[in-house]
């Protein structure tokens, strides 16, 4: 159970900081200053700040009309929520992959 805590706090923890990283670049757009580049911006939403991004694109209406970074963060949106959902319905599937990536990996070739 406390690993399940810690798993949400950081998630949590994580899109926060995102929404922060949005934020920021929204403020130096407004300000002409030095910006977050758009792929630091779609990798941090790639590495589980999605939901800080959305957050951060509809509550600071940044980057809403910017293509193709709408269609990347979509994207990734719906990778998240395939990813997921597939855990929900096979919880196992991560272990059940290494399982067989090792076995592989040890089987000498012909």
């Amino acid at each position: 159970m406390i690993t399940l805590a810690l798993a949400v706090a950081t998630y949590l923890a994580f899109n926060l900081l995102v929404f922060l990283i949005y934020w920021w670049d929204k403020e130096a757009a407004r300000n002409g200053e030095w910006r977050v580049s758009k792929s630091t911006l779609l990798w941090l939403a790639f590495l589980g700040g999605s939901a800080g991004a959305v957050l951060a694109q509809r509550l600071l209406r940044h980057k809403t009309r910017k293509e193709p970074f709408r269609s990347y963060l979509l994207f990734i949106i719906v990778l998240h929520i395939g990813i997921g959902l597939s855990l929900v319905i096979m919880p196992q599937w991560p272990q059940t992959t290494l399982v067989l990536l090792e076995a592989m990996a040890q089987k000498p070739k012909p």
